[in-house]
C-alpha cells in the first residue's frame, strides 16, 4: 500500500492498514511524554531506597538533607502526612489476607529497593546528592526470596506462612480419571521472574493548586481514570478535584497499570508544597528493583491420558511469588487466579483439580505483565502434552489435535467454568504447520542427524487468550470494583469534522488510529476527518484503561455504539430538513445521500452548521448539536485462539540457540487495522522470546537483586528476534465489532515453543526457564 493510499482513506476505514495518526509526532521526536513536561517553578524528586531485602528501620533523620543548598524538602515515612496513608488492595475471596503497603516504609523494609524517604530539590542532581545525606539505621532480618520455601521470618505478621491467597479449582472426578489412565506424566516446572522494562520507565508530575485545592497528576499510566478514583479516595478529595493526564506513554505492558507508592508520595509532597509542580522520572535501576515484577512460578503438575492420547485428568499445585506486597489495586491474586483459571488452555478436559496460591516474599511485588501468568501455564500444559506423546508413541501434533476444543463444541465451558467462544484452535495449528514447512523440516532434520551437523528442532504451542473482559469475568475477581465497561463521546463539530473523547489509553498500541477508524465507519466520515483525544480524565467520561487486551473490544465497542448514535442524529436532522424517511438515508464519506444516488442531499458540515449555528433552521423536535455519549460492556469478553511454531538450530560447540523461523496464527476476529494487529502480535512474541531465553531477575539469599542493570538482566535485540510469519483466522466474536483482543496472545507461546523445539532437537526436557546456552551446552556433552 502506498503512502498516498494510506493517507487518503474515506468511509470503509475498518479493515485497512491506514497510516497511524500517532506516527507523525512519535517518529519525528515530537511525542509528549511525562519526562518532556516542563512547568514554571518545577521541582524534582529522588527517593532513598532500602539496601536490604528485609530489615527493621530503627532510626531516620532527614535534617542533613533538608539543610543542603537547593533542597526544598526532605520526607520520611514516619511523618504524619505519609504515615496516615497506606495502600490496601482488597478482595472478598475467603482465603485472602489483606496487608498494608506504606507510601514510604517507616517501620520495616520488606524488599531491597523499597522507598523509605524522599527529597525535593531544584533539580534531580541535587536531590540524588541529598538522599545520601539522610541518616537511616536498619536491623537486618532473614529474607525469603523463594516462594515455595518456608520463611524464617514472615514478611507480614498477618500471614505467618507468607500465603496471602489460596484457591482451589475443582471439576469432575480426578482420582477416578487417573485410575483409568493408560499413561500418567508428572513434572515440576519453574518459570523465571521478569520485569516489564518499557522504553519509558515510570514517571509522574504532581501539581496541587493552592487556590482551588485541586490536584493535577501527569502520569505515564495505563489506567488514568482508575488512578483518579484511587487518588481521590486515598487523599480525601472529591473526584472532581483530581485530574489525571496520561500523555504519550512509552510502553506499559501492565507494569504501568498499577498505582504505586511513589505516585502517592509525589501527590502528598505536592500537597505540602502547593503551587509547585513536583517531577519524578524513574531510572532503569529503580525500575528493575522497585517496579512490579511477574512470572516467578512453580508448577507441580500431573496429567493422565488414555491409550489414544485423550487427556483424562489434570492435577496441579501452583505457587506464585507475589513479592513483598499485594499489588494495588489488583491484589496478590492476579497471577495465581489467572494460572488456575486458564491452566488447561484450549484443551478439552472434564476432570481438573488445581490448588493455586500467592505467596509473599522479600522481593518487589508482582503485578500485571503482558499475558498475566499464561506464558507459564501454556509452558506447563504443553510440556505435559509433549511428555505424554513420547510415552504414547505419538507425535506432538497428533496429541494436540486429539485434545483441542473444536468449533462444534463452542460455547465450551472450561473446567474452571470460564466460557470459551472461539474454538478455532485446530485451524490455527494447521496454518502454522503449513507455514513452517513441516515436511521439509523433517527431511532437513533427518539429513543433519545423518551428517552430524548442528541439530535442529521444531516446537509448537496452542493457547487461548481471554480478551475484552466484561462484567461476567472481571480482571480482578472479588475486588471492590468490576472492570467491565468503557465510555466514549463522539461530537460532530460545526465544521463537519468529528471529535472523539475516548476512555482508552495508548502506550504504543495505535489506539488513536483504531478508534478513529471505528468512528469513521460508524458515523460515515473520512478517517482523516476524525480527531481522537484520549488520556485526560477531564475530557473523557470513563475508561478502565489498557489491560487484559480489552481496548479494541470494549473501548472500540463504546466508540462504535456512540458513532452509530451520532449517525442516527445526523440522519434524523437530514430527514426532517428534506422531508425524507430516515430509512432512505445514509451517511458516507461525510455526505448524506438519499434515494437519488446521483448527488448528496447535504454535507455533514452543512448539517452541523445548522445544528450549532443556525438553530432557527432546526425542524421542530430536533435539538441542537450533534453529539452522543455511550457506554459499552461485552458482559463475557471474547476468547482469541492462537498457535505458534518455530524451528531452531543449536550450536554443538557453544550451546547457542538460533531461531530459524517463527510462525503465529491467531483468531483476532474482525481485524480493525492489519498493520496495527501484526505489530501487536510481533511485539508480544518478541517479549515472549525475551522471557524464554534471556530475562531473569535473580535475588541472592539476603534479598539483594543480582541482575539489577541491563548488563545483567538480558533482553533480546533485533538480532535475536527473527522475522515472523503472521497468519489470521478471522472469526467474528459476539460483540458489535466482532473483534477479539490481540495485545497479549503472542507472549503465551514462546516458552512452550522453544522448550518443545529443544526437546525435539536434543531429546531433553526443559523444566526450568530461561533456556540458556549453558543449559544446552551441558545437554550436548
Amino acid at each position: 500500500m502506498t503512502n498516498d493510499h494510506a493517507a487518503k482513506t474515506g468511509t470503509g476505514a475498518v479493515g485497512r492498514s491506514v497510516r497511524r495518526k500517532e506516527d507523525a509526532r512519535l517518529i519525528t521526536g515530537h511525542g509528549r511524554y511525562v519526562s518532556d513536561l516542563e512547568l514554571p517553578r518545577m521541582r524534582h524528586v529522588a527517593f532513598l531506597r532500602s539496601p536490604y531485602g528485609h530489615a527493621t528501620i530503627t532510626h531516620v533523620d532527614v535534617a542533613a538533607a533538608q539543610d543542603m543548598p537547593g533542597v526544598y524538602g526532605a520526607f520520611a515515612g514516619g511523618m504524619p502526612a505519609f504515615r496516615s496513608i497506606a495502600l490496601r488492595a482488597q478482595s472478598a475471596l475467603p482465603s485472602y489476607v489483606e496487608t498494608a503497603q506504606p507510601i514510604l516504609a517507616w517501620q520495616k523494609a520488606r524488599f531491597a529497593g523499597e522507598a523509605v524517604a524522599a527529597v525535593v530539590a531544584e533539580n534531580r542532581y541535587v536531590a540524588e546528592d541529598a538522599i545520601e545525606r539522610i541518616d537511616i539505621d536498619y536491623d537486618q532480618l532473614p529474607a525469603t526470596v523463594i516462594a515455595w520455601k518456608p520463611p524464617q521470618v514472615p514478611v507480614h505478621e498477618e500471614a505467618p506462612d507468607n500465603v496471602l491467597l489460596e484457591r482451589k479449582f475443582d471439576a469432575g472426578d480426578v482420582e477416578a480419571a487417573f485410575a483409568r489412565s493408560h499413561v500418567v506424566v508428572e513434572r515440576e516446572l519453574t518459570t523465571n521472574r521478569h520485569a516489564g522494562n518499557p522504553m519509558e520507565c515510570r514517571a509522574g508530575v504532581a501539581l496541587w493548586d493552592p487556590v482551588d485545592d485541586k490536584l493535577t497528576f501527569w502520569s505515564g499510566t495505563q489506567i488514568p481514570h482508575l488512578v483518579r478514583n484511587m487518588l481521590a479516595e486515598l487523599l480525601g478529595l472529591a473526584e472532581s478535584n483530581v485530574r489525571v493526564i496520561a500523555p504519550d506513554v512509552g510502553g506499559g505492558f501492565g507494569t504501568k497499570a498499577v498505582l504505586y507508592p511513589e505516585d502517592i508520595a509525589l501527590c502528598v509532597m505536592a500537597r505540602e508544597m502547593r503551587g509547585y509542580p513536583l517531577k519524578w522520572v524513574e531510572d532503569r535501576a529503580e525500575h528493575l528493583q522497585a517496579a512490579a515484577h511477574a512470572r516467578d512460578h512453580r508448577y507441580l503438575v500431573k496429567a493422565g491420558f488414555a491409550k489414544d492420547g485423550t487427556l483424562l485428568a489434570l492435577d496441579a499445585d501452583v505457587t506464585c511469588n507475589v513479592g513483598a506486597y499485594s499489588v494495588y489495586p489488583w491484589t496478590a491474586g492476579i497471577e495465581p487466579l489467572m494460572a488456575g483459571g486458564l491452566l488447561s488452555g484450549p484443551y478439552r478436559l472434564d476432570n481438573y483439580r488445581c490448588v493455586t496460591r500467592g505467596v509473599t516474599t522479600n522481593t518487589s511485588y508482582a503485578g500485571p505483565y503482558r499475558g498475566v501468568a499464561r506464558p507459564a501455564t501454556v509452558f506447563a500444559m504443553e510440556c505435559l502434552l509433549t511428555a505424554a506423546a513420547d510415552e504414547l508413541g505419538m507425535t506432538d501434533l497428533e496429541i494436540r489435535r486429539k485434545n483441542l476444543v473444536t468449533p462444534e463444541e463452542i460455547p465450551y465451558r472450561m473446567p474452571s467454568r470460564l466460557v470459551d467462544d472461539s474454538g478455532w484452535y485446530g485451524a490455527c495449528l494447521d496454518k502454522c504447520v503449513n507455514a513452517i514447512g513441516y515436511e521439509e523440516f523433517l527431511a532437513e532434520q533427518q539429513r543433519r542427524r545423518e551428517t552430524g551437523a548442528n541439530p535442529i528442532g521444531i516446537g509448537f504451542a496452542c493457547y487461548n487468550e481471554l480478551t475484552g473482559l466484561g462484567r461476567a469475568a472481571a480482571a480482578g475477581p472479588r475486588m471492590p470494583f468490576r472492570t467491565g465497561h468503557d465510555a466514549c463521546t463522539v461530537r460532530v463539530d460545526p465544521d463537519g469534522k468529528v471529535t472523539v473523547l475516548s476512555g482508552v489509553t495508548t502506550q504504543g498500541q495505535g489506539s488513536e488510529t483504531t478508534i478513529a477508524q471505528i468512528v469513521a465507519d460508524a458515523v460515515g466520515v473520512p478517517y482523516d476527518d476524525v480527531n481522537v483525544r484520549i488520556g485526560d480524565t477531564n475530557e473523557s467520561l470513563w475508561g478502565f484503561g489498557a489491560f487484559s487486551s480489552r481496548q479494541a473490544v470494549i473501548g472500540g465497542g463504546a466508540a462504535h455504539r456512540t458513532g452509530e448514535a451520532v449517525k442516527a442524529k445526523v440522519l434524523k436532522l437530514a430527514a426532517a430538513l428534506h422531508k425524507i424517511d430516515e430509512s432512505d438515508l445514509d451517511c458516507r464519506d461525510g455526505e448524506v445521500w438519499g434515494p437519488d444516488d446521483t448527488k448528496p442531499l447535504a454535507t455533514l458540515a452543512e448539517l452541523a452548521r445548522i445544528a450549532y449555528l443556525e438553530s432557527n433552521k432546526l425542524p421542530e423536535g430536533i435539538e441542537p448539536g450533534l453529539q452522543a455519549t455511550r457506554f459499552f460492556d461485552p458482559i463475557r469478553g471474547a476468547f482469541a485462539a492462537g498457535a505458534q511454531a518455530a524451528t531452531i538450530e543449536i550450536d554443538r560447540k557453544t550451546g547457542e540457540l538460533t531461531i530459524l523461523k517463527w510462525v503465529c496464527t491467531e483468531d483476532a476476529g474482525r481485524v480493525i487495522n492489519p498493520m496495527v494487529v501484526e505489530g501487536q502480535i510481533v511485539g508480544s512474541i518478541a517479549q515472549g522470546i525475551g522471557g524464554a531465553m534471556y530475562e531473569h531477575l535473580i535475588y541472592d539469599d539476603a534479598g539483594n537483586l543480582s541482575t539489577g542493570t541491563l548488563m545483567d538482566y538480558l533482553m533480546p535485540t533485533s538480532h535475536e528476534v527473527p522475522e515472523m510469519i503472521i497468519e489470521h483466522i478471522s472469526v467474528p466474536a459476539d460483540n458489535p465489532l466482532g473483534v477479539r483482543g490481540v495485545g497479549e496472545g503472542g507472549t503465551l507461546g514462546p516458552n512452550a515453543v522453544l522448550a518443545g523445539a529443544v526437546h525435539n532437537a536434543l531429546g531433553i526436557e526443559i523444566h526450568h526457564l530461561p533456556i540458556t546456552p549453558a543449559t544446552l551446552w551441558e545437554a550436548l556433552r
